[in-house]
């Protein structure tokens, strides 16, 4: 039986990446702890950059790309987890555009995002996590969204397919970090 709900976005452009990878383990991890997941993958949307036009108000965004019906779900869910790799030391282009539009009909109209529990993930090859989830952060932050925190921050190490699987402090961070988001959605169900 089902204490919550979790969605999961996957920004990568590649569906059996390091991204997406990890994303699925995290989600192995909430629906051990009952929480049932729907991850979706926004590489294979071609997600356009916010206008700042005002007509969300309505809770929808006016953009047709999509977008739209990942609001529906996200605001249907009781936590909102992305993922995403990083590309020249931050979050993929798409990601952030994605977020900044889900984060203004959030505001603009009825704020389904507010504490609703979730946070950031961070693949890379070397370098760039930390500015990456200070970066997607600032999100959750603002939409009043509630993060729990981990062992360490939730960043994995990886560039092959697979490879990210094998970080193993990486991974630890990540699986604690899904208990404790299960955790915090039973709580406040």
């Amino acid at each position: 039986m089902s204490t919550g709900r979790v969605v999961l976005l996957c920004g990568s452009p590649r569906r059996e990446g390091n991204t997406a990878q990890v994303l699925g383990e995290c989600a192995k991890v909430l629906e051990r702890e009952g929480i049932e997941t729907e991850t979706v993958m926004l590489g294979e949307m071609r997600i356009l950059s916010c206008t700042a036009c005002g007509l969300c108000t309505e809770g929808e965004c006016s953009l047709d790309d999509g977008l739209n019906e990942i609001i529906e779900r996200i605001r249907e869910a009781d936590g909102f987890i992305v993922g995403t790799p990083v590309y020249f030391g931050t979050a993929r282009g798409d990601v952030t555009a994605a977020l900044q539009r889900i984060g203004m009909v959030s505001m603009s109209s009825d704020s389904f995002l507010s504490r609703k529990v979730g946070g950031p993930i961070a693949v890379a090859r070397r370098g760039g996590h930390t500015a990456t989830l200070q970066e997607l952060l600032m999100f959750y932050l603002i939409n009043d969204m509630i993060v729990p925190g981990s062992t360490y921050w939730n960043m994995v190490f990886g560039r092959t397919p697979g490879e990210a699987l094998g970080d193993e402090e990486g991974m630890r961070t990540v699986r604690r970090f899904a208990e404790n988001v299960a955790f915090l959605v039973k709580k406040l169900r």
